[in-house]
């Protein structure tokens, strides 16, 4: 079993930044992937970034590409995603997910394990 916990979230200008942590708990976290997705009310969750359980490998929503970086820590236990130039469309519940593999994956269905997610509003 493995914990998440979000954190980072809040308020800030378009075109400022913000940075997430989701903080894991459990077993040998490098054995697992994890991805930030997102939602919005009215709309299905989405993805937005993954990394492999090394930290070797990564994928982004073409939304987000450029602008966003995922990265963790294994040592810590910790996924980061850091969000730079933000848009009024980047406000959301954003939400870490772990999945049972060291293999990234943009896929929703194939995580096993989700935070509680943290609100994250752009105001423009």
């Amino acid at each position: 079993q493995v914990q998440l916990v979000e954190s980072g979230g809040g308020l800030v200008e378009a075109g400022g930044s913000v940075r997430l942590s989701c903080a894991a708990s459990g077993r040998t976290f490098s054995n697992y992937a994890t991805g930030w997705f997102r939602k919005v009310p009215g709309k299905e969750r989405e993805f937005v970034a993954t990394i492999s359980g090394s930290g070797a490998s990564t994928t982004y929503a073409d939304s987000v590409k450029g602008r966003f970086t995922i990265s963790r820590d294994n040592a810590k236990n910790t996924v980061y995603l850091q969000m730079n130039t933000l848009k009024p469309e980047d406000t959301a519940v954003y939400y870490c997910a772990a999945r049972g593999s060291p293999v990234r994956s943009g896929l929703e269905n194939s995580y096993d394990y989700w935070g509680q997610g943290t609100q994250v509003t752009v105001s423009s």
